[in-house]
Order: structure tokens, then sequence, then C-alpha cells
């Protein structure tokens, strides 16, 4: 697996946090910033990322901001992402065998960084469950290409 990571100026810590774990789980990852103290637009970060993951150059991504919030809504733009906003672990682990989304959004203001870290290990070793969600799946992908 090859995970994309980007945060805003309101993310940095967290994606720090989530980058060591992805180095402790052995997974493969490319950090696209911020490496900044000042304000920034989140879509700068975000879509790019996005972009990146639709494109198969990894096969997910992972976006941090204050609250996950821009990131998510910038991310799902992006023709072929399913950007999930997750801030508990139940819904970490749902969002990839029910939904098999392929981008995970969190908020540094949200969530701490022993949750995050659990959120995002539940989120990186789930697998799409298929059957019944696949057609769910296939629904918003043929309204997406329309």
């Amino acid at each position: 697996m090859k995970v994309a990571l980007a945060s805003d100026h309101g993310g940095t810590n967290l994606r720090k946090e989530i980058a060591d774990l992805l180095n402790e789980l052995n997974i493969e990852f490319e950090d696209f910033g911020c490496d900044c103290e000042g304000s920034v637009d989140y879509p700068d970060y975000a879509l790019p990322v996005a972009e990146k993951v639709a494109a198969g150059d990894f096969d997910r991504g992972i976006l941090i901001c204050g609250t996950g919030i821009g990131m998510s809504i910038a991310a799902n733009k992006v023709k072929g992402i399913r950007c999930a906003l997750v801030h508990d672990t139940f819904s970490a682990k749902a969002t990839r065998g029910h939904n098999n989304s392929n981008m995970l959004a969190m908020g540094e203001r949200v969530i701490g960084p022993g949750l995050a870290r659990e959120i995002a290990s539940i989120w990186l070793q789930e697998d799409f469950e298929g059957g019944r969600h696949e057609n769910r799946i296939n629904k918003m992908t043929e309204y997406e290409s329309k």
C-alpha cells in the first residue's frame, strides 16, 4: 500500500503523528506538507493529493486540517474520491468496510493524537467487504460519471 499524506496549517502536528504511525506500520507514504507556520488554503493541499489518489499514483490518502471538514469537502470534489471525515473508531472501520473510502480526513482541533493514530490504523488495515456494499459504491460511481 502507498499512502499520500497532507495537512494545512491546522493539522501539521497530527500529520507528523500519522507519519510516525505509517513508518511504524511499514507503509510507504509521501508527505505533501504543509511545512509552514502561517495560514494556508486547504484546497491547495487536499486537491493535489486527491488527484494523485484518483489517478492511482497512491492507493489511499490521509488529509488533516483543523476540523477535517474543509479537507474532506475539497477532496470529494475530485472524481473517484470517497473521502470520509472520521473522528471515532467505529466510523473508521465502517467507512472502509462498507464505503470503500480511499481517503481519510481528520481534524487536529477535534481529536487528540492517540485517537487519531487508532483511527488511521484501523482505516489502513480494514478491507472493503464488497457484497451488498459493492452495488451501492457502483451507484455512486455511475452517477459521478454522468
